[in-house]
């Protein structure tokens, strides 16, 4: 699969609305002009102070037409936006005056507007730490609905085509989770499954790895990952698992038949859980660099709608491709 183009596509055909709350930083800046220019968004709003996001684009050598560019410190919608925010807030002790100090932020603006059905899909962290993009995204966005946990997944692809959806793999959680409960990481598998749908356009089929298979080995991380799959067993959860299991017995059908005898994701297999973030950075990159696969990532998931967080490393076609991806998400 050629996993950018089809996001690209994607994006291109389902037009909707981009939120870059970085307006200030020239990748971003640059990006938006992409985004705009190959019609992968209904529209793109650019956030931060008008007068340098224009001499910003004129250091750049970017046109600013078609592009939106909204200041969250002296918008008309401030009023508004604060008071939303202090009703989703006031449980926590927020006040009025605090809210309209926190929503000057510009990924708080941002989120508030995805919140608040003015766009459908934000990006930013070129420039911000994940913790920032996270907590907006937490606070004002929240979980699907019945998950309490957001975490990330990347998209593995150039793989053996035997193997996963022709060679392509959703690997879960790779970036935000350091060490899940038994119901983070049941709530990462759920997520990982829609990211399965979403991006490799399969069912997915998931593995909860483990360095046991079916009780081969006592650990308390083994019977982390055993409760997990337990919580998804009493959850009737809509995609086939299983699980504790090794990874070789996950991806190979004869290891399978002997370690795991019966098991309904035999040779299916399209997502990995990894047990901590330990094993899944580890996990993506070895596969990464010695397997020769791509890596596209991290991509939040389990947001009620669709954010995502940028490495602050990220190259101009990085942003275009991680918002190509995530207007790819909306609903």
């Amino acid at each position: 699969m050629d996993f950018v183009k089809d996001m690209r596509a994607k994006a291109r055909d389902m037009q909707k609305r981009l939120v870059l709350p970085e307006g200030t930083e020239p990748r971003t800046v640059r990006a938006a002009r992409i985004i705009v220019d190959e019609r992968l968004a209904a529209s793109v709003t650019l956030l931060g102070d008008e007068l340098a996001i224009q001499k910003l684009a004129g250091d750049e050598g970017v046109n600013l037409s078609g592009i939106k560019i909204v200041d969250p410190v002296s918008d008309a919608s401030l009023g508004k936006y604060a008071h939303e925010f202090y009703e989703l807030r006031k449980h926590k002790g927020m006040t009025e005056d605090q809210a309209k100090i926190d929503m000057t932020d510009s990924n708080r603006w941002g989120a508030m507007m995805i919140h608040l059905g003015e766009a459908d899909a934000l990006v930013s962290g070129a420039e911000h730490p994940t913790a920032d993009v996270l907590r907006a995204g937490l606070t004002i966005i929240g979980t699907v609905p019945g998950l309490k946990t957001a975490s990330s997944c990347f998209v593995m692809t150039g793989l053996d085509s035997s193997y996963g959806a022709g060679g392509a793999f959703i690997f879960s959680d790779c970036a935000v989770v350091p060490d899940p409960t038994a119901e983070q990481l049941a709530d990462i598998a759920e997520s990982a499954a829609q990211s399965c749908r979403e991006f490799l356009g399969v069912e997915p089929v998931a593995a909860l790895l483990s360095f046991s298979t079916k009780g081969s080995a006592k650990h308390d991380n083994v019977t982390k990952v055993q409760n997990a799959v337990n919580i998804l067993k009493d959850k009737k959860v809509d995609f086939i698992f299983d699980g504790e299991i090794q990874a070789d017995a996950a991806l190979v059908p004869s290891v399978t038949e002997k370690k795991a005898p019966g098991s309904p994701i035999t040779g299916k297999v399209n997502t990995l859980v990894f047990p901590g973030l330990e094993a899944g950075n580890i996990g993506y990159k070895l596969v990464q660099r010695l397997g020769k696969a791509e890596a596209f990532g991290p991509f939040l998931q389990g947001f009620a709608k669709p954010i995502s967080d940028l490495s602050r490393g990220a190259s101009v076609d990085d942003i275009v491709t991680t918002a190509a991806v995530t207007l790819s998400r909306v609903k």
